[in-house]
């Protein structure tokens, strides 16, 4: 059996990231997608390490590093010392980033709309649940890796 799951699955986060980027910048929010995320996962607990953040949103840290930085200049986070362990930097919210939830909620709302556009209730339930199922196949996959030490 021929299978694409996996494309569509692209195709669909491509085409997404371009609708989102689109309502971001009609809200007048100056951020990205990933950029959002990070700011999502922040919103639901605030000072996380950046190996928490990259856990949460999936991100790779390398490329989370950038972003920060990015968001920092924007003055959006801040990096500060962990009270508990100097030597460890966690990532916080600033002013600015909690006066955006609300516009950002909004945009994530639109995108629901559009995405389940047409779904029954059911039928939303039924694919997240198979969507859960492929992302826990995913982790999974990634951490046998991991434990036996492969880098390929």
């Amino acid at each position: 059996m021929e299978t694409k799951g996996g494309m569509l699955i692209s195709r669909i986060k491509q085409l997404q990231d371009r609708i989102f980027g689109k309502i971001l910048a009609e809200q007048g929010l100056d951020i990205n997608g990933p950029q959002g995320r990070i700011l999502f996962v922040l919103w639901e607990k605030d000072r996380l390490t950046v190996t928490e953040i990259g856990r949460r949103t999936s991100l790779a840290n390398t490329s989370l590093t950038g972003m920060l930085d990015r968001m920092a200049a924007m003055g959006i986070v801040e990096r500060q010392p962990d009270p508990e362990n100097r030597r460890q930097i966690t990532i916080c919210l600033t002013q600015k980033a909690r006066e955006m939830r609300r516009d950002f909620e909004g945009v994530s709302q639109k995108m629901n709309e559009i995405f389940y556009w047409g779904f029954s209730d059911r039928e939303i339930a039924g694919f997240e649940d198979v969507l859960e199922k492929i992302l826990f196949n995913l982790r999974r996959w990634e951490e046998t890796r991991k434990k036996s030490g492969r880098k390929d």
